[in-house]
This record gives C-alpha cells, structure tokens and sequence, in this order.
C-alpha cells in the first residue's frame, strides 16, 4: 500500500476557481460539476487558495437576508491550504482524512494545482489494493 501515490488517483481535470469570480459564479461552477470545493489559482496557475461548498453556503446564507449576493471568491476563500504532492503516499494521506483535516487537497507541483484528491479517490485507491490481496495466491 506504501507504494501507491497520489498522482495514481488523483483527479488531474480539477474545477479551478479564480479570486476574482463572484461567490454565485463559484456555486454555479461547483453545482454544475459536483464538486464540494476547488483550489482557487492565479493567472499563473499557483494555488492562492481553497473554495468549499461550506464556504459558499455561508456567504449565500449571509446575502439571502438581503438578497444580494455580492462576495467574491476571495472574500470567502481559505488560504491556509493543506496540500499534497502527487508523489506522496496513498496511505499518509488516508490516515491524515481520518482526523479532522481536510477531506479534499489540492495536489500541487513546483506551486502550480495538478489536480485535486478527495476522500472518494483515496477510498478507491485502497479499494484496489485490497482487491489485489484477495486475489494473490495464497
């Protein structure tokens, strides 16, 4: 299980977000494409940040009393982001989804997002793993 890596599972056509989007555009993007969040990138494809489903309901609750959804992406967008590399392991990183870390990262190489993995990649990387041990020959 050791052996196994992030880049192996990853999603490597991530949605990205930008600062500059409004907070009804992010929703729109993340709705149409049934993402619970996304890293928000630069022009230059670095990550600057992290949009969840959380952040953005918080911010649509907040404008429903007004009607007036005006936030932007980088109003509301966390920029303490844990990452990970696509060569980190599989396992390390099942461990860390079991507490209260994030339950989605952005996988980023010499600072650009190469994709994201979510716990659904991770429960499918151990899934596979272990369909191999009960194929092996005993």
């Amino acid at each position: 299980m050791e052996s196994l890596r992030v880049q192996d599972y990853m999603d490597r056509f991530p949605v990205k977000l930008s600062a500059d989007m409004t907070i009804a555009q992010a929703v729109e993007l993340l709705l149409k494409e049934r993402k619970p969040g996304a890293p928000v990138v630069a022009p230059n494809g670095h990550l600057v940040g992290f949009l969840s489903q959380q952040d953005c309901m918080g911010a649509m609750l907040k404008s429903s009393y007004y009607c007036d959804l005006a936030d932007m992406v980088k109003d509301r967008m966390r920029t303490d982001v844990l990452t990970v590399s696509p060569d980190h392991s599989m396992l390390l990183l099942a461990e860390q989804m079991l507490g209260q870390k994030p339950k989605i990262y952005p996988v980023v190489d010499h600072g650009q997002v190469v994709g994201v993995i979510d716990r659904s990649n991770v429960l499918a990387a151990i899934n596979s793993y272990m369909k191999q041990c009960y194929m092996a020959p005993a």
